[in-house]
């Protein structure tokens, strides 16, 4: 089973990609949730990310009197519940604040984006002694659905030429996704990784963001402090990558792409608080043919276990 997982994950990060996801902005952007906290039977916290972005680049990527720089902040109210030993199930309500500036001039959108609930199956959960050592496994397997919650406004679309279209709150559209995360831990040091895919239909604009396939890798240590306090130290690599987006039956020509980030953070829990910061600087990346240049990333969340 390790193996399989880890042959799965090595696969998803090494494959090409023809075109992908769009990265930043409304409901198409990261799925990235970070390392989950352990709890008993539920955990109910917020999350706030932030993500900066240039447009409207010009050939080799260099910036032109068009280029846009454009921020997308979510603050996302998430819970999840352990129903009994086998099950989780895990819902997310994200509130939006962007903004673009371009030529002096900056345009906001605010507001609620697309609401997501997912179900989560324990397919493995082991715990075996190696050398005195404790070696702990777990495997979920799940999906989920993503709902059309947030405004999508078509006029940004039409009238944004050469430009992608990510400037939204949410897509409009009911989407699905498929989703397993993996954590293997000896002692005190663990790996975790997650894969999902995103299934995107079209909106009622007959606009279809492209189907979006994620994974991450990250290994942690757990320092216990007087058994009241735990910390752990993480570092990894995440990467997104989807189809092209299409409109009718066209392709969408500014869009696509792939990404490839770091990604180093630290996670505590302190009784029944769990908090915590992640950083992603880009490694590489090729968006919307080299039109669009993503920043770093940044995260944090607090969460209450009970």
């Amino acid at each position: 089973m390790i193996r399989l997982v880890v042959m799965l994950l090595v696969f998803t990060m090494v494959s090409s990609a023809t075109r992908a996801c769009d990265i930043c902005g409304c409901g198409a952007g990261s799925s990235y949730i970070g390392i989950l906290p352990e709890f008993g039977k539920k955990v109910f916290g917020i999350r706030y990310r932030n993500n900066t972005l240039l447009t409207h680049l010009g050939a080799g990527g260099i910036r032109t009197y068009l280029t846009t720089e454009e921020r997308y902040r979510t603050a996302d109210i998430w819970s999840g519940w352990n129903m009994g030993k086998k099950f989780r199930v895990i819902a997310y309500i994200p509130v939006s604040f962007n903004d673009k500036t371009s030529q002096g001039a900056t345009m906001r959108k605010n507001g609620l984006g697309d609401i997501s609930l997912q179900g989560y199956y324990q397919l493995l959960n082991t715990k075996t002694t190696i050398s005195s050592k404790l070696l702990v496994q777990s495997l979920w397997i799940g999906g989920g659905v993503k709902l059309p919650s947030g405004n999508y406004e078509p006029a940004d679309k039409n009238n944004s030429l050469q430009s992608a279209n990510i400037f939204q709150l949410g897509t409009g559209s009911t989407d699905f996704s498929l989703n397993a995360m993996y954590d293997i831990r000896l002692h005190d040091v663990g790996i975790n990784t997650a894969l999902s895919y995103k299934i995107n239909t079209a909106n009622r604009h007959k606009y279809q963001y492209g189907n979006k396939l994620g994974a991450n890798v990250q290994a942690y240590y757990k320092w216990r402090v007087k058994n009241k306090i735990t910390i752990a130290p993480n570092a990894g690599l995440l990467y997104e990558h989807a189809a092209t987006d299409r409109e009718g039956k066209y392709e969408a020509g500014i869009s696509g792409g792939s990404i490839l980030l770091a990604a180093a953070g630290m996670e505590t829990v302190c009784k029944r608080l769990s908090f915590g910061a992640n950083w992603q600087p880009p490694l590489s990346q090729h968006l919307a043919g080299g039109m669009v240049k993503a920043n770093s990333r940044m995260m944090i969340h607090i969460s209450y276990i009970f």
